[in-house]
């Protein structure tokens, strides 16, 4: 099968190509520059020069394809309509990259919520997560153009990636502050959790979905959960660092920003992924977030 990913120069794209490719598939991948153009190609993948602005270039490529994957910008909606246009009337799958933020919401670490989400459950969305939502929809419904539109929304992602970007965008930020100030830092108390899954589970739910999941199916992608002062502390203890301290979310925003200081580190973000386990037979390997970081998480 040859599969079209956008997002192949990154963390879950380049890893979800490799992983594809060990397995028989073919990939070609969105890149923005020449430089990119080069890298993908050096690692077997066909490179498409654009950006996901480019309706032309993301529908032709959609169609020359026998399936495609944005895993790219869960919030770029002009993206998935091109991606969309090119598979109309084929019934070819379209995965389409979510994130559980989604359902996240805005505690600034103080505040441990009791709701625990699954794919069954209705969701509650705030404000600022509606037009992700939106394109969620947009992808579920995407049958009735003659598309087989599949969501996958991952939890918090950890691990190494296998492709040219091998940081996450979670754990990864918390390390580069803590190494920089030799303190490391959650929002508010941290009691807030987050589910999570290692890149390697991750990749293989994409490929059984690719291979099966009908028009339609959204899966939560996670194994686990650990509140950020769990993580925090595992991160410390890592870095030979002392205790964790208590960061604001107007501070923290000076840091990463305030999409990331509300819902990347201080939101509640509680899922289970009872779909992928029971309909496409998925069986992640890795549970421990903090077992990962204490053990396994690199030092340089």
């Amino acid at each position: 099968m040859h599969v079209f990913i956008t997002g192949a120069t990154g963390f879950i794209g380049g890893s979800i190509a490799q992983h594809l490719q060990q397995h028989g598939h073919t990939v070609s991948g969105l890149a923005r520059t020449d430089d990119k153009a080069r890298q993908l190609r050096a690692l077997g993948i066909e490179p498409v020069i654009g950006t996901l602005d480019d309706h032309d270039v993301l529908a032709d490529a959609a169609r020359r394809a026998d399936a495609v994957i944005n895993a790219a910008d869960s919030d770029h909606r002009g993206a998935i309509e091109a991606l969309i246009d090119g598979l109309r009337g084929s019934n070819k799958p379209l995965l389409h990259t979510s994130g559980s933020s989604l359902i996240g919401d805005d505690v600034g670490g103080d505040r441990l919520s009791d709701r625990i989400f699954d794919e069954d459950t209705p969701f509650i969305v705030e404000d600022g997560k509606q037009a992700r939502y939106a394109i969620d929809k947009l992808v579920l419904n995407a049958a009735e153009q003659g598309v087989r539109g599949v969501v996958i929304c991952n939890t918090m992602i950890y691990g190494r990636g296998a492709g040219l970007h091998a940081d996450s965008v979670q754990i990864p930020p918390l390390v580069e502050q803590a190494r920089k100030s030799g303190v490391v830092r959650v929002v508010g108390k941290g009691v807030n959790r987050w589910s999570n899954v290692h890149i390697e589970d991750v990749v293989e739910l994409y490929r059984l979905a690719l291979e099966s999941a009908p028009a339609g199916a959204f899966y939560f992608v996670e194994n686990g959960e650990a509140s950020f002062a769990e993580i925090g502390a595992a991160i410390a203890h890592r870095l030979g660092l002392g205790p964790v301290q208590s960061w604001t979310v107007e501070e923290a925003t000076r840091e990463w920003g305030q999409g990331h200081a509300r819902y990347s580190f201080g939101s509640n973000s509680r899922v289970r992924g009872v779909h992928a386990r029971r309909d496409l037979g998925w069986s992640p390997r890795r549970a421990s977030v903090t077992d990962w970081i204490e053990h396994d998480m690199p030092l340089a």
